[in-house]
This record gives structure tokens, sequence and C-alpha cells, in this order.
């Protein structure tokens, strides 16, 4: 798991888990038999630790110092308004935490203030103080409970040295744009999306060097490598150290997995269906009646291919797994690709396991799927 933690550089958080946490879905896609257990109790031994990367990641712990300055949802000024603006909730939060340890915003009594929620609408003052302080380095995660996230004191989280090592921004913000490169693989300059979130513009400013700057600055250190890719347009870059992965590239493995929807992978979408002739669309925020698939859905990686979609939903309550849709590449036939079916059954019963679930049971529609797979718990 820390290799993967090592390659990627960082993992994201998300709080939605109807086919498992995304950071687990990430991990149990690349670590044979793993589950979602074996990230907790890194995350409680202290090897691993959540900060502001693009969004809310996992690290590993050691690498703190290289992203301290995480700067939250909305910048490091808009926190520091929240702390100077809600000066009495923001002491009354930060003396019982010192007092008492890790506590989460629903040991607080609610307050309403001027911070508003993703949405718009007035957010609690606790949560957005608990964040303020977090960002600027006061507090940090010392465990989650579900989606309930508990903040203790930075320097009861990690070790001295660590809290004390301060990295100048420039270089924190050139290991920030490298942990991009490292996640994704080939990423062009422009990145895609909101890839390069929360670096920086692309060009130098008097207060804070450009993203254009510090890849230039990687690429003279041999970090960065700028290739060709037949049929992309534009330089593509990837990582100094795996430069031999492109001169001789391993045979794919001959097994299925299914890849999260906030898999590092799937960033720059565009390249995707320009490698793959895949079209990735995240469906979570659409109208159900625009969907082309489902709000939940994992590609299905079979080798080096995408070959299809499955919608699975983990119904705890009953420890099973329900299979609510599948969809297959065009020109794709599971039956008749060579080694598919019995992969495919593998990664079902990896995925029972995952669950915590102990039978698979499949949407009316999908029986020959049903039949075809029969996979194993």
């Amino acid at each position: 798991m820390l290799e993967v933690f090592r390659k990627l550089g960082s993992i994201q958080v998300d709080p939605i888990a109807v086919a498992g946490r995304s950071h687990d879905l990430v991990l149990h896609a690349r670590v044979a038999g793993y589950e979602p257990a074996w990230c907790d109790l890194l995350y409680e031994r202290g090897e691993l630790f959540e900060v502001t990367n693009k969004a809310l990641s996992l690290v590993p712990t050691s690498e703190f110092p290289w992203f301290r300055l995480g700067i939250g949802r909305k910048g490091p000024r808009f926190h520091a308004g929240v702390l100077a603006e809600n000066a009495a909730v923001a002491q009354r939060v930060l003396g019982r935490i010192r007092a008492e340890g890790a506590l989460s915003a629903l040991d607080f009594e609610r307050e309403h203030g001027a911070p508003k929620d993703w949405f718009g609408m007035p957010e609690n003052v606790v949560r957005a103080v608990l964040e303020a302080y977090t960002v600027t380095g006061v507090l940090g995660l010392a465990r989650r409970d579900g989606n309930l996230r508990y903040h203790d004191l930075l320097e009861r989280l990690l070790p001295a040295e660590l809290v004390a090592h301060e990295v100048p921004l420039r270089e924190q913000l050139r290991h920030t744009l490298l942990s991009r490169y490292r996640a994704h693989g080939l990423l062009g300059a422009r990145g895609a999306g909101d890839t390069f979130g929360r670096i920086g513009p692309a060009n130098s400013t008097p207060e804070r060097p450009g993203r254009n700057e510090l890849r230039e600055e990687l690429v003279e250190l041999g970090a960065l490598v700028p290739v060709d890719v037949e049929g992309v347009r534009g330089k593509r870059f990837v990582l100094g150290e795996e430069l031999g992965l492109l001169q001789a590239p391993p045979e794919p493995p001959p097994s299925v997995a299914f890849v999260a929807p906030f898999d590092s992978l799937l960033w720059d979408k565009a390249l995707v269906a320009s490698l793959f002739d895949f079209d990735y669309v995240w469906e979570g925020f659409f109208p159900p009646a625009k969907r082309r698939w489902g709000w939940y859905v994992l590609p299905i990686c079979f080798g080096d291919r995408f070959v299809g979609r499955i919608e699975p939903r983990i119904d705890r309550d009953r420890a099973r797994v329900e299979v609510l849709d599948i969809w297959w590449e065009d020109g794709f036939a599971p039956g008749r690709a060579d080694g598919f079916v019995d992969a495919m059954r593998d990664a079902l019963g990896a995925y029972l396991r995952f669950a915590g679930a102990g039978r698979l049971e499949w949407a009316p529609h999908l029986a020959t799927e049903k039949r075809l797979f029969l996979a194993r718990p």
C-alpha cells in the first residue's frame, strides 16, 4: 500500500461510499486482497495524513512538510478571515481541543454565521473554524469515523521534527506540481480540468512562481521528461524515474480491475478517450434523465483496455453487493474475449471480499451476465 502511495504521490478522499470509499477503491484496484481496514490502520499508526492536494487527499506522513501549504477549499485569505470574524468561537474550539484531545464538529453546539458551505447555505461556524485551523496548520485530522472527522493539535499528531521542518514555498509548490504529474502520468502542460487547482497561475507573479516556471525547473532537474505521444497533440510529461516503462513496457496483467470515478488515471478524460477510445464522464451531478449510464459507475479495465462499466452498490445491512447495471463497450463481447470470464469472476469475488459481503445479487435484466460470471464469494 505504501508503495502505491509512493508511486501516485497522493490518493483523493471522497465521502461517497455507496460502492466503497474512493481511496479504498483506488487501492483495491492495485493491491491484491486489499481490505479497507488496512488503510485505516496506516492512518491510525500515523503513516498517512490528510492534506489538500487538488482535493482532500491522503499522503505519506513523511511528506507533510512539502504539503504544508494546503490551502483548503477557498484559499488562505478566506480561512484567515473565518478565524478573525469568529474569534470567540475559534478560541473556544481550540481551548477545548487543547484540553480534551481530538474532537469533531458534533462535540460542539452548532453556531451559524457568515461562512457558507459548498451549496451556498449557512455553514456551522464550528465546522468552518475547524477547517480554517487545519488549513493554517494549527490542527490536523486525527482520525475518521465514517465521514466524521476528528481534529487535534498538529504537534500531538506528528513527530516534532516534521512539524518543525519548514520547506520554502517554491519547493512546496514544485513538489505539489510533481505530485499531480506523478498521480496521473502523461499529463500535458495545461493539465485537465482542475488538475492543477490550488497550485497557482500558469505564469509567475511577484508573489508566487507560476506552474510553467516550476515545470521547467522539474524538467531541468530530470524529474519530468517531455515526450511525444502518437496521435496526441502537444508535449506530455512523464516522471524521469518511469521513463523505462515507455522504453520497455511490461506486459499488462490479464486481470480485471474496477476503477474508482476519482482515480487519478481518469483525470484527463480527453487523453483517456484518445489513448483507450473510452469516453468517461462521472454523472453523479447529472439529473437522472441526463445520465447515459448511472450515478456511481466504475470503469472496467481488462489488461490494457477499458472494456465496460459496472454500477455496484454495497448493502452493508444485508451483507450483499447489488449489481444494478453493466455496460459493455461497442465491439466487446465478454464471452468471447480470451481469459475475460475467469478474470471477471475473480474480480467480482475480490470485490465481495472487499465489501465484506457474502453474496452478489444481479438486477433482473442482467440475467446473461449472471449466468456468465456466477461470481464466487
